[in-house]
């Protein structure tokens, strides 16, 4: 495997669950199927934030088309828990990882990715389709982009069963969207301007692309 992105943190360290599903588990089943899905990484990263465990970043290709894909490895090391709960469950609950498809590598999004796929940890967030994440700034060097919307998992990687009881890790694709449309899909809801690209034709792996037209 290449190893040509920076590494940040420390890649020791490991965690069990009282179901005995192992951190290590998940993660290494989380790759096997990346890995099935598209060949071996070009690159991989690790970030650690201060009260998140580690997450890593893997970059695919450019392939064929010249398209490049980041997906994030950590995140569905333990279940997204509902910030309302009066106590998080260790094994039951949504589990997911994040998938970025563009023309193009732009390898400064690895920090991003890490960013997003280490809030619910961070902030007890639930990401599921249809809700986005915002970053407040360019996702990558010179982006247009300063969010994604969480679209629907299972089109590109199929979702990974894990042992029961534990919920199944669900891939889901980024759509970077514009500061005007991430305060349009705000107001209309995510379906309305997901209609609203598919009407303009709207290439969402153009890294350069301009927002959609909201009139």
């Amino acid at each position: 495997m290449a190893h040509d992105f920076p590494l940040f943190g420390d890649p020791s360290g490991g965690s069990h669950d009282p179901a005995g599903l192992s951190r290590e588990a998940v993660l290494a089943a989380v790759e096997a199927r990346l890995l099935t899905t598209f060949g071996e990484p070009s690159g991989r990263a690790a970030v650690t934030f201060l009260g998140a465990d580690r997450i890593e970043v893997l970059r695919f290709g450019p392939d064929a088309e010249g398209l490049v894909r980041y997906a994030t490895l950590g995140m569905a090391a333990a279940p997204m828990a509902d910030p309302t709960a009066p106590v998080a469950d260790q094994v039951r609950g949504p589990r997911a990882e994040l998938l970025l498809t563009i023309r193009g590598a732009r390898d400064t999004v690895l920090r991003t990715l890490a960013t997003f796929a280490a809030t619910p940890q961070v902030e007890g967030l639930v990401l599921a389709p249809g809700g986005s994440l915002d970053l407040g700034s360019p996702l990558w060097d010179g982006a247009p982009f300063t969010s994604v919307l969480a679209a629907e998992p299972g089109g590109l990687v199929p979702d990974l069963e894990l042992d029961e009881p534990a919920d199944p890790v669900r891939f889901l694709p980024l759509l970077p969207m514009t500061p005007n449309e991430a305060g349009w899909k705000r107001v209309h809801g995510a379906a309305a301007l997901e209609e609203r690209w598919l009407k303009h034709g709207t290439d969402l792996r153009d890294a350069d692309r301009r927002g959609v037209p909201l009139d």
